[in-house]
C-alpha cells in the first residue's frame, strides 16, 4: 500500500486549496472525494461568490481575508485564469441592524475603504435599487466576486502539476488515527498517510462527529433572472449587493453573462439530514421569497427565471468556522462549518491547513475559530 505524507479528505473549495498548498510545500499528497472537483453537489458551485474585506460577521476574519486575496491573485497568475473581478459591493439595512454597523466597525478597526451612503444617495448612484428611507447603506468599492468552479479547478490543476494525486468516486466511510499515522477507509479501499486534512463540507457531522459540534446542513437555492434594462450589467457599473431586511438577508450579483442577474437568500434554508438526498427542484416558497425581494428592491429585474441551482450551507451554532488541529489526534487537522460565508476564505484556509498538517502551527490568527470555544455549546 502506498503511503502519503498527507491525505486530504474532500476536494471542494477548501480541500482543493489544501491539496495545492501541501503539494507546493513538497508533500506527497492524495486528495479523496466522492465527486469530481468542480461538481455541483456540495457548497462550492453556482458560478460566483462575493469577496469583501469589511467583514460584519467578526472583525477577526479581516486578516485572513487580506491573505486570502493575495493567494487568489497568486492562483490567478499561476493558472492563467481570471478568478476575481471587482464590481464593488453595496450593503444596505437598518442603521441599528447587524450588517451596516458591522461593516463600518470592521472598516474602522482595520483601516478599510468603505463609503457610507444614505438610502437616497445609494439610489442615485445605483438607480437599479429601491431602498427605503429607513435604511442606510455602505459601499465597498474594492469588493467583487470569485468564479467559484474555476477557483476549485485551478487549485486542483496546479496541485496535480506539482505532483499531487486525486482519487474520485470514493465514498469516505471513516478514518482512524494512531501512532503510525492515519488510515482512511473508503468504498474503493483503504488509504494511509502520516497526516490527515479534513475538509468535509456538508459531511462534517459524519467525519468530525467526535468533536460534539451540532453541525446543521441547510439547503439553499440560487436564482438567475432576466433583467429589463442594461443598468444591471456589471459592465455598466452595477455592483454586487447584500440587503438586511425584516423578511431576511438577501444577496446577489450584477448581470455578468446571458444567464442574467443572480439572487439568493442568505438567511433561512431547509434543514436536511442527508446531503446526498437534497431536492434539486425549484421550491415554490424559495422562488416566492426571491421574487418578493426583487420586486421590492430591484424592480428592473424580471421574474422570468433563466437558471436555478441548489447548494448546501454547513452551519455551526455560532455561524463561525471551526479550524484547527484535532484536540485528541494531533496528526489530524480540519476546516468545517463554514456556515454559508466561507468560500472566499478557501485559499487561505488551504494554506492554514497545510501549515497545521506539516508544521503543527500557523502564523495566521485562527484562535477565535478553535473547536473548543464556548459558543459552540449553544
Amino acid at each position: 500500500m502506498k503511503r502519503y505524507d498527507c491525505l486530504v479528505a474532500g476536494v471542494g473549495g477548501v480541500g482543493s486549496a489544501a491539496l495545492f498548498h501541501l503539494a507546493q510545500k513538497g508533500a506527497r499528497v492524495l486528495g479523496v472525494d466522492r465527486f469530481v472537483p468542480g461538481h455541483d453537489r456540495g457548497s462550492s458551485h453556482g458560478d460566483t461568490r462575493i469577496f469583501r474585506l469589511a467583514y460584519f460577521e467578526h472583525p477577526g476574519y479581516v486578516p485572513l481575508l487580506r491573505r486570502a486575496f493575495e493567494l487568489w491573485q497568486d492562483l490567478s497568475r499561476r493558472s492563467g485564469v481570471e478568478l476575481y473581478r471587482e464590481t464593488g459591493l453595496l450593503e444596505a439595512g437598518p442603521p441599528d441592524g447587524v450588517v451596516v454597523p458591522g461593516v463600518l466597525k470592521s472598516a474602522k478597526l482595520h483601516g478599510l475603504r468603505v463609503e457610507p451612503l444614505s438610502a437616497g444617495e445609494a439610489e442615485r448612484r445605483f438607480p437599479g435599487f429601491r431602498i427605503p428611507a429607513s435604511m442606510s447603506a455602505v459601499f465597498e468599492p474594492g469588493a467583487g466576486y470569485l468564479q467559484v468552479e474555476a477557483c476549485v479547478e485551478a487549485h486542483v490543476r496546479c496541485a496535480v502539476q506539482l505532483g499531487a494525486e486525486i482519487v474520485t468516486g470514493a465514498n469516505i466511510l471513516g478514518w482512524e488515527a494512531g501512532k503510525s499515522g492515519v488510515r482512511v477507509e473508503t468504498d474503493r479501499g483503504v488509504f494511509s498517510a502520516s497526516r490527515l486534512v479534513l475538509a468535509p463540507g456538508a459531511w462534517a457531522a459524519d467525519l468530525l462527529k467526535d468533536l460534539g459540534i451540532a453541525f446543521e446542513v441547510r439547503r439553499k437555492a440560487m436564482f438567475w433572472h432576466k433583467t429589463l434594462n442594461p443598468g444591471y450589467l456589471a459592465a455598466s457599473g452595477f455592483p454586487a449587493f447584500l440587503f438586511e431586511t425584516p423578511q431576511g438577508n438577501f444577496y446577489g450579483f450584477p448581470e455578468i453573462d446571458a444567464w442574467g442577474l443572480k439572487a439568493a437568500e442568505h438567511s433561512g434554508g431547509q434543514i436536511t439530514a442527508d446531503p446526498l438526498r437534497v431536492s434539486r427542484d425549484i421550491d415554490p416558497e424559495d422562488r416566492r421569497r426571491i421574487g418578493n425581494f426583487l420586486g421590492a428592491r430591484l424592480p428592473g429585474v424580471s421574474l422570468e427565471l433563466k437558471k436555478h441551482s441548489v447548494c448546501l450551507y454547513t452551519m455551526t451554532p455560532d455561524e463561525n468556522f471551526v479550524v484547527g488541529r484535532h484536540p485528541r489526534h494531533r496528526q489530524v487537522c480540519f476546516a468545517a462549518g463554514l456556515s454559508g460565508h466561507g468560500f472566499k476564505f478557501a485559499s487561505v484556509l488551504g494554506e492554514i491547513l497545510s501549515d497545521l498538517a506539516l508544521e503543527g502551527k500557523t502564523r495566521l490568527p485562527i484562535d477565535f475559530l478553535n473547536c473548543l470555544r464556548q459558543s459552540l455549546s449553544s
